[in-house]
């Protein structure tokens, strides 16, 4: 009987609670038709027609070590690159397979190139897999809801061996966690259909990265998907049980609370622009200042954020993203000590204007403005008598309170003077730190 041990998960949680922020990685083969990392099923793709990108892929822009140092620029904490996407193409040198990076132009393990330049800069390290496998003879074809082959009668299932695949996948991930030194998160992709938690050999399989990498943070999708939850929810936590849910593209309305109200963990995945793997044409790129309040919006509510970066097909990051993350990091600079190690504030409603993060355990809290209020801005929610300080966290001046005659009939709430010019300091996000007595 499998026992939850609680002190265990919060240990090895620490440094993720901290640390809000991290760097997603969609990179291969898909890349060079750079369509989308789905295009093999998009398009149905068969695989004598993706062959091509495998005998040309040269990974000749690719330098992990610049990759490092733009995350660290934006104040990213941690990075999780694909090890393996659906298409089975691997970035490791993986001995159960000939579909790997060494075996083409690039010819060499890129994985362990990645992870060495994370960890050069301090970052902790993750790394992606999939639970699918298109190109593996043993995975379901016909008839699967995402297999390129799905609709063709031809590829039928009658001489395919699951358990056979699951041998494979489960050789495959303890390559993973034994070659590669201390991995910091794993995370799984995905669950759908009938394939969900032991269909995979779950217990098994997280059991034996356990046995290898005990401290490393799982992702609930070997439960559940980008949508679902898992059994930490339902606080009946399962062997194989996600140490936190992943929110995809949306960040959820409320957080993530499990079936008692209690919050529990969780991290926002999403794109910069629509496109996981790097799209040529996909143009529609989200601003900085909106993925610095989208940032601000999920540890505002208990979460991380992974923001994700699609390499081209030669490896480089498009000018896009970099751009992207270098005025991310302008704002991190002055204000990562209202992301780092913070959360929710219950305890103080959502203003209009913005949105409050508190600095875990202490009576610290920071008031993020999105937009300036027409006179002086309302702390609400803050006990006047109890407010020690309030300061500018990008220089450290201090805020005084307004009492001129326009706040005289709200007396039990304390205003910020933020002096006279409407136009706030920073447009995208000014950060006020409030310190409270006692």
């Amino acid at each position: 009987m499998y026992q939850f041990n609680e002190e265990e998960y919060n240990a090895r949680m620490t440094w993720y609670r901290d640390a809000r922020f991290g760097m997603f990685l969609h990179w291969g083969l898909y890349s060079i038709p750079a369509r989308g990392e789905w295009v093999r099923s998009v398009e149905q793709m068969p695989e004598e027609e993706y062959m091509p990108f495998f005998r040309e892929f040269s990974a000749s822009r690719f330098d992990p070590k610049k990759w490092a140092k733009e995350a660290k620029a934006a104040g990213m904490k941690y990075a999780v690159m694909t090890a393996k996407h659906h298409d089975g193409f691997c970035l490791f040198d993986s001995k159960y397979t000939d579909f790997k990076a060494t075996n083409t132009p690039a010819g060499r393990d890129l994985v362990r190139e990645y992870l060495d330049a994370m960890r050069s800069e301090g970052l902790k390290v993750g790394l992606y897999f999939t639970l699918l496998d298109w190109h593996h003879p043993d995975y379901p074809h016909y008839g699967d809801w995402n297999h390129p082959m799905r609709n063709h009668p031809e590829c039928g299932n009658e001489e395919r061996d699951f358990e056979r695949y699951k041998e494979y996948l489960y050789n495959q991930v303890e390559e993973i966690v034994t070659n590669y030194g201390k991995l910091d998160i794993l995370w799984f992709d995905f669950s759908y259909d009938w394939l969900k938690g032991e269909a995979w050999g779950a217990t098994k399989l997280v059991n034996m990265v356990r046995s290898h990498q005990p401290e490393v943070i799982i992702d609930n999708r070997l439960e559940a998907s980008g949508e679902g939850h898992g059994s930490l929810y339902y606080c009946d936590p399962k062997p194989f049980h996600g140490d936190f849910e992943s929110p995809e593209q949306i960040i959820p309305p409320q957080g993530v609370r499990n079936v008692k109200g209690e919050p529990i963990a969780w991290e926002a995945c999403f794109t910069m622009n629509n496109n996981w793997g790097y799209c040529a044409n996909d143009h529609y790129w989200k601003p900085a200042s909106m993925l610095i309040r989208k940032l601000v919006e999920c540890v505002s509510k208990g979460g991380n954020m992974l923001l994700n970066v699609g390499p081209d097909g030669y490896g480089a990051f498009p000018p896009e993203s970099s751009a992207i993350l270098s005025e991310i990091g302008r704002w991190m600079e002055k204000n990562s000590e209202s992301i780092y190690g913070c959360t929710a504030a219950w305890d103080i409603p959502k203003p209009d204007y913005g949105r409050i993060t508190r600095k875990e355990g202490t009576n610290t809290y920071y008031v993020h403005v999105f937009e300036n209020t027409v006179g002086p801005l309302p702390l609400t929610g803050f006990d006047r008598d109890r407010i020690e300080s309030v300061r500018a966290l990008s220089d450290g001046h201090e805020i005084r309170f307004a009492d001129g005659f326009m706040v005289k009939d709200y007396p039990e709430i304390a205003f910020a003077d933020l002096g006279p010019d409407p136009v706030l300091p920073d447009q995208t996000d000014y950060v006020l730190k409030v310190t409270l007595r006692g």
